[in-house]
């Protein structure tokens, strides 16, 4: 307890840092304030069936990413989720267009580029998915409840969404800059955790304490297996030739660590966008075939549901690492820097070694994360209210513990580097009195 609250005071203490996580918290307040605004031209004492509509299901679901933001009718009720599927669309894109993969190694402006194109991508689909939220608004809720004509209301309304998903985007960007952690990924953890309270109160009101016990006990099982997930890594030894002071060579080893899931929480959020596409067009048509195939992919614990779903992790698990993980440049770093892996020739011998590594850590690593995806599933057909059971595994629980020790981790990379900061200042090592 010591050590933690002598760590709180380190980073009270670099300014730089104290600012990024005043400036985050300022960011989510704005966020979170917004998601309490409704509609212009809604009634809100008359969102009890919507509210009844989001109570489970995949709506349950995108409300709780959103907040709450969804059921309450909100400025911000699409919330980040078409910035998501537009980036899925470019990086998708990125990998068939030749004008996009100029972009992504032309380094920082190509970067820019790419994410004014991903900007643009946003609005179309907003455009769309707006009039398909305001559509279920119609069908859903009372007639009393709009205070509108319905053109006024269509047209504000549409205008409005979009503005919000528009505002939250730029949020999640200036978080990223200006603060600690991914901006984007943050606003979805911090949306999941604020129905967290509510779900834990409602869950205790309906089961006996020694249940509530033993779902806490599995809750923290998945939690740790979640951790141990995320920071799993296979070391590859690695052999560095430097010269003695006598002129002799000798082999310094050290390990390149590849993570088991280097990917991150990315393939989740993908593939859980993808998940939200029925919902689209669920208020837009109403054949028959069409809304069925909707409620076979809106039941959350259906098998249907979780087979495509864990599909789409372990897909996007290889896709994400494909594009992040490079093992050509790995091994053209090591060949320049005199590292060679034992056994294995620098160059292209050793970039195939390392795809060849990746590729089998990759699997498991994919197969265990969609597993713990689909968890939640396994909780709510064991008599687990849905809005509870989302923490028990499933896209909700790794987001939250992926972004989690990302902001951690960049939070420890200020403090190391103040640390060093401070020898260059100071000229002498801390603590020690050995004359170097």
């Amino acid at each position: 307890m010591k050590n933690f609250i002598e760590t709180l005071r380190n980073i009270w203490k670099i300014e730089e840092l104290r600012n990024r996580i005043l400036t985050t918290l300022g960011f989510l307040l704005i966020y979170r304030l917004g998601s309490f605004v409704a509609l212009p031209g809604i009634d809100p004492q008359q969102l009890s069936a919507l509210e009844n509509q989001t109570a489970d299901g995949l709506l349950g679901l995108l409300n709780m990413f959103t907040g709450g933001a969804f059921s309450q009718a909100s400025i911000m009720a699409l919330g980040i989720m078409p910035y998501i599927s537009a980036s899925i669309v470019i990086q998708l894109m990125t990998m068939a267009v030749p004008y996009l993969q100029k972009l992504q190694k032309d380094g920082e402006s190509g970067r820019t580029k790419i994410s004014q194109i991903t900007r643009y991508l946003t609005v179309l689909i907003t455009c769309f998915q707006a009039p398909g939220y305001i559509a279920n608004l119609q069908a859903t809720l009372p007639p009393e409840a709009f205070l509108l004509s319905s053109g006024s209301f269509w047209f504000s309304s549409i205008v409005i969404l979009v503005t919000g998903t528009m505002f939250a985007m730029w949020l999640g960007e200036k978080i990223t800059d200006r603060g600690v952690g991914n901006g984007i990924s943050i606003l979805i953890m911090v949306g999941i955790i604020a129905v967290l309270p509510q779900s834990f109160v409602f869950e205790i009101g309906r089961v006996k304490p020694l249940i509530i016990l033993v779902e806490l006990v599995i809750m923290m099982v998945v939690i740790l297996a979640s951790v141990l997930l995320v920071q799993g890594v296979r070391r590859i030894p690695i052999q560095y030739a430097k010269r003695g002071a006598t002129g002799q060579i000798a082999a310094a080893r050290q390990y390149l660590p590849l993570k088991v899931n280097a990917a991150g929480v990315m393939p989740i959020i993908f593939a859980q966008a993808i998940m939200f596409i029925p919902i689209t067009f669920a208020g837009l048509s109403d054949s028959e075939g069409i809304q069925s195939f909707v409620a076979a992919f809106s039941d959350f614990s259906g098998f249907w549901y979780n087979f495509v779903f864990g599909l789409l992790i372990i897909l996007f698990t290889y896709f994400y690492t494909a594009i992040t993980v490079n093992t050509n440049q790995m091994a053209d770093d090591l060949k320049r820097n005199g590292g060679f892996v034992p056994g294995v020739k620098p160059g292209k011998d050793t970039a195939s070694f390392l795809d060849g590594i990746m590729s089998r850590i990759v699997l498991p690593g994919s197969v265990f994360l969609a597993f713990i995806a689909i968890l939640p599933a396994f909780a709510m057909n064991a008599g687990v209210n849905q809005s509870f059971a989302q923490f028990f595994g499933g896209t909700s629980l790794l987001i939250m513990v992926g972004v989690v020790l990302d902001t951690l981790q960049q939070i420890e990379g200020y403090l190391l580097n103040r640390h060093y900061d401070g020898l260059m200042k100071s000229g002498r090592l801390s603590g020690g009195r050995s004359g170097m």
